[in-house]
């Protein structure tokens, strides 16, 4: 199992931009997924960068994924079904250390989990 490392560089402009980083230098490029609200953003682009086993990861955030409440973007890499790691948007009215966005990643979580689950019932039965 190769694993893979996330970290956040910035967000700006309606780009949330992270680095992705292997467990060794021959790491392969991961596949990348991101979701929120059970939906896959479109357009996400993964870029090598110039260390070894290292890549750029952009997510544009669609004008239409954002309105009044909490949304968490869950970033995922999809062809081991794991977690990678989130970010979150509060619009509207939003209390300062809200746990509405602790609940939208945990709800964010299961559904990836029972996506994993029912792909690994298919593949086992």
């Amino acid at each position: 199992m190769t694993a893979y490392s996330l970290s956040k560089s910035r967000f700006f402009e309606g780009i949330w931009e992270g680095v992705i980083a292997g467990s060794t230098d021959d790491t392969p490029a991961p596949k990348v997924a991101v979701r929120v609200h059970d939906q896959e953003v479109p357009d996400v682009a993964i870029e090598p960068l110039p260390d070894p086993a290292s890549w750029l990861l952009r997510v544009p955030v669609p004008a239409n994924m954002i309105a009044d409440g909490v949304h968490t973007f869950l970033i995922s890499e999809d062809s081991l079904g794991l977690p990678l790691g989130d970010f979150s948007i509060i619009a509207g009215d939003a209390a300062g250390e809200d746990i509405r966005s602790e609940m939208a990643l945990l709800r964010a979580e299961l559904d990836l989990l029972k996506r994993s689950f029912r792909r690994h019932c298919r593949e086992t039965a």
